[in-house]
């Protein structure tokens, strides 16, 4: 998808600044690509695990995301407004759910956002929609966001992480992304990640 923006990408400038981007891109992700994925490139899967558990819990405070070393929601102020927390708390419930019936016929779905709703920060993640096929987990997202450099990998490993919680074996992770872009401070080092060399991206907020 680097690649790809890279090559085909169009330019524009928003309130964060430059960034070259796509829209109405799709990624599937088998658990081969996931493990290629995870493995081969320097991930904080921790700091995500964590992250993670502070949303399902509804955890508000940008101080309890500082504790476990997650500064990046800092910008948001004392609170999360209506952003993760607010949503992925109804989470376990759901996936308590799934995991009781299992049902082939029943997609199960987590809105994320609504309209008109105050927020400080919108989730990026807009839907998760998990379907049981043969006794396979299918799991699919929207994106009406995407920071390809950061956010990308950061959601991609969240919804792994949340996939493992379902009792099925995982057949796929597919996202659908409304756009997907790299901001300008980051094209350099996008180039020297698709070179094979070391890179770190700078947080746009």
């Amino acid at each position: 998808m680097l690649s790809k923006i890279m090559l085909k990408g169009k330019d524009q400038r928003n309130k964060k600044g430059s960034i070259k981007y796509l829209v109405n891109q799709a990624i599937e992700l088998k658990p081969i690509d996931l493990l290629e994925l995870f493995e081969g490139h320097a991930l904080a899967k921790k700091k995500l695990k964590d992250e993670l558990q502070l949303f399902m819990a509804g955890e508000r405070s940008t101080e309890a995301y500082r504790e476990i070393g997650i500064s990046w929601w800092d910008y948001c102020g004392p609170i999360l407004v209506n952003s993760y927390p607010t949503y992925f708390e109804q989470l376990p419930k759901l996936i308590e759910k799934i995991n009781k019936e299992k049902r082939n016929s029943k997609n199960y779905v987590l809105f994320l956002g609504g309209n008109n709703t105050e927020s400080n920060q919108q989730p990026c993640l807009s839907l998760i929609q998990f379907q049981i096929e043969n006794g396979k987990l299918i799991l699919s997202a929207y994106q009406r966001s995407s920071d390809a450099s950061l956010g990308l990998p950061s959601d991609i490993y969240h919804l792994y992480l949340i996939a493992k919680q379902i009792g099925c074996k995982l057949k796929c992770i597919t996202l659908f992304l409304g756009n997907v872009h790299i901001y300008e401070n980051n094209i350099e080092n996008t180039k020297k990640l698709l070179e094979g060399k070391q890179a770190t991206f700078s947080l746009n907020v």
